[in-house]
């Protein structure tokens, strides 16, 4: 079968949904299929290697990495994606790549997938601060969704977010996976300056409040204050990463945290997993974040806010440890977790990770099923 995969993210911005979309397009292709990665294009950033890709013009957004584009706007892109005789369109955002694989479906007369992967509402509440553009876009999202032969949602808790925007269709659960080679190619970090003598704490992410980051750096002065020895290093880019450096300067923990920047390398990034104590993730925001899986992969344990999307599968104390969200509460458990971190990782390693291939035999299927119930 020949597969479209639609998102607004490409590299250098490959987010988590960047990613799942990217796991999707590899593990199909190695089942014998042909999957197209379609999204914007970033001029600095070249065809993925092993993925087949087709990008339209697009330009980047203010204070970010993404991009946005027109795809129906450029008659050539257009008549090169309609001369693909696709089987499927799989949409994993429901704004411009999502419309442009609806419109795709609409005219082969194929079946559309598209998966739930963000917090809309919350998204848009934070530009706008108005409850009523945020419940506008919402009823957006919920048409497109409404459109659809078949919804996914990457976890539980994430189709009932879903749920509450009131979408009241059939959900499917499509987990995200993990690709276990990683597990042992583990890349160089010396250069990082990681001292071993030291607690090492670990967040992987957009340097983004909306991720719990602030609440992390006042965490790390409530160890200060506690008689810790620990680094943190803060792995990502984003539109608060300047506030939190600033923060860190402020509260005097610019020996003990380290702002790395993007790291591309995937095996400096299981290195820094592996070296890792803790993870710490206290997002409310994600739905179902690859970084909690990759650490477990690893065999580190992660600190996660109690009831969010990231909790889903983790008991406290057993393979991970929850908290309030709060710099108190993320503190509370990193002290609380000391004594049994390296056992939680162990069990995390068991428990948490779920391979591409075991997840692609599932896509696999409900493709198939959605194009011979079509034909």
């Amino acid at each position: 079968m020949i597969v479209g995969q639609f998102s607004e993210s490409y590299p250098p911005a490959i987010d988590g949904v960047g990613g799942v979309m990217l796991n999707y397009c590899r593990e199909l292709d190695r089942r014998g299929h042909r999957s197209l990665y379609i999204a914007p294009e970033n001029k600095n950033a070249g065809p993925l290697p092993d993925v087949e890709t087709m990008l339209y013009k697009s330009m980047k957004t203010p204070a970010s990495d993404y991009h946005v584009g027109f795809p129906a706007m450029q008659p050539s892109f257009m008549e090169e994606l309609r001369a693909v005789p696709f089987d499927l369109v799989h949409a994993h955002a429901p704004f411009m790549a999502g419309w442009l694989a609806r419109s795709l479906a609409r005219e082969k007369h194929i079946p559309l997938v598209a998966t739930f992967h963000s917090k809309y509402y919350d998204d848009a509440y934070r530009v706008t601060h108005s409850r009523t553009l945020s419940r506008q876009l919402v009823k957006i999202v919920l048409d497109f969704y409404d459109d659809c032969d078949e919804v996914w949602a990457v976890s539980e808790r994430t189709g009932e977010v879903l749920r509450s925007y009131g979408y009241r269709g059939p959900i499917v659960i499509m987990p995200n996976g993990i690709d276990p080679s990683e597990q042992s190619e583990p890349g160089d970090i010396t250069d990082l300056g990681l001292r071993s003598e030291a607690l090492q704490l670990l967040f992987v992410g957009q340097q983004d409040y909306k991720k719990g980051t602030r609440e992390i750096i006042r965490s790390a002065e409530l160890l200060k204050e506690a008689g810790i020895d620990f680094q943190l290093v803060m792995v990502g880019e984003g539109m608060d990463r300047h506030a939190l450096q600033n923060l860190t300067k402020e509260l005097q923990l610019t020996d003990r945290i380290q702002f790395t920047g993007r790291i591309v390398d995937r095996g400096r990034l299981m290195a820094l997993y592996r070296n890792a104590d803790l993870f710490v993730f206290p997002s409310v925001y994600d739905n179902a974040p690859l970084v909690v899986r990759e650490a477990a992969l690893q065999g580190t344990a992660s600190v996660v806010v109690e009831g969010s999307c990231a909790a889903e599968g983790i008991a406290h104390g057993e393979n991970g440890y929850l908290c309030d969200g709060t710099a108190e509460g993320i503190a509370g458990a990193i002290l609380e977790a000391l004594p049994t971190a390296k056992e939680a990782g162990e069990r995390a390693s068991r428990t948490i990770p779920v391979t591409w291939e075991k997840i692609g035999a599932g896509i696999e299927e409900r493709y198939l099923r959605l194009i011979r119930d079509r034909r």
